[in-house]
């Protein structure tokens, strides 16, 4: 009688108990993914991308060049003029502040491009943000941008044409709102507190990254599955170790965790080298300029394979020095440098790219 009482009664130890495990189950079902582990379950899911590996090995072949040219170097993030130095006191701050409002340059259609001291996206954003400095403004200071205005944001993100508007102004207003609280509240508003938090690894300073600041948790469900992309939070580590070379505070033990930054474009170069393929399907879509939503299928499969066939591409460089190039030092082959590789490639050839459509999604994310 007391065990038919025990396992049937629906408030019973063995009911809460197997209420529990259901539960236990259903949240390690839904555990997010690392972006790699994402990449990899993404594109053995994909229905609309194609991963070709003859296509890897080939561009593996550009990347070891670029690497003996010195295209690829760990010392080039330093080299752009917009870029701070491991020197400056500012470093820090800056990175996290331009990682926070890095996301959504692209404009629709034939629409005036957003221009700040002749740069176009990113580097608008750069020169946007030194400007301001230069004017005395504190902006790279979370006890100001964390309560900056509209009007404010718009005047420091103001255009070379004096009309054409950065996108997303309310957005990126909320964002820093939102970051700035919690590093005075949390961090004596100094991003470096939560590096030195992170103890020289990369996967910890992302997860802090992740938790801590909700608008850099770039995550997806696919195919029943939570997964990570990450971009903004992952690229914000690689500027870090970037920035400081590989030591002192950008010193990170397991950079190679680290995953290259999935955007919109960078998809493009990995198309183009044949890595990877569009189905019919997806390139009419592409191709007809609709808006994507943020987390739908075909977005996040773009996303995921970037993911993938980098991470590939990163093991097949690797052999390849081992095997034919022992005299290259493969201590600086990460998914940092080949971004940077890919990123740069684009900007290099953009009218010779073209002819692949970009995915075009609205979203804090990337």
């Amino acid at each position: 009688m007391i065990r038919a009482v025990i396992g049937s009664h629906p408030n019973s130890f063995r009911a809460i108990l197997d209420r529990k495990k259901v539960s236990f189950f259903k949240f390690m079902k839904m555990a997010t993914m690392s972006p790699a582990e994402s990449g990899e379950f993404i594109v053995k899911n994909a229905k609309f991308v194609k991963v070709h590996e003859d296509g890897i090995k080939s561009l593996a072949k550009e990347v070891i060049s670029g690497i003996q040219t010195k295209v690829i170097d760990v010392e080039n993030f330093s080299q752009h003029e917009h870029h701070p130095k491991p020197s400056d006191p500012h470093a820090p701050n800056w990175i996290f502040l331009i990682d926070t409002l890095n996301f959504c340059f692209w404009t629709p259609g034939d629409a005036t491009k957003w221009k700040v001291d002749g740069q176009t996206g990113y580097f608008s954003l750069c020169a946007a943000i030194n400007r301001a400095l230069k004017e005395g403004i504190d902006i790279t200071n979370p006890a100001y941008y964390s309560k900056i205005t509209l009007e404010e944001l718009e005047k420091i993100l103001r255009s070379d044409d004096g009309q054409t508007k950065a996108p997303l102004l309310p957005e990126r207003v909320q964002c820093l709102h939102e970051v700035g609280k919690v590093l005075l509240e949390k961090y004596e508003g100094k991003f470096e507190n939560c590096v030195k938090a992170s103890n020289n690894s990369a996967v910890s300073l992302l997860k802090l990254v992740t938790e801590e600041f909700p608008c850099f948790r770039d995550e997806a469900t696919f195919n029943g599955q939570r997964v990570s992309i990450y971009k903004r939070a992952q690229i914000l580590v690689g500027d870090l170790w970037a920035c400081y070379r590989g030591e002192g505070l950008g010193r990170f033990d397991d950079i190679d965790k680290i995953t290259m930054f999935a955007d919109y474009r960078v998809p493009q170069v990995l198309v183009h080298f044949k890595t990877m393929e569009y189905t019919d399907e997806l390139m009419k879509l592409l191709n007809s300029n609709k808006l994507l939503e943020n987390g739908c299928p075909e977005e996040v499969e773009i996303r995921g394979a970037s993911i993938y066939v980098v991470e590939r591409l990163k093991e097949v460089v690797l052999e390849e020095l081992k095997a034919n190039h022992p005299e290259i030092s493969a201590k600086n082959v990460n998914a940092v440098l080949l971004d940077h590789f890919l990123w740069d490639y684009r900007r290099k050839h953009a009218a010779e790219l073209e002819y692949i459509p970009f995915h075009k999604t609205i979203s804090v994310y990337y």
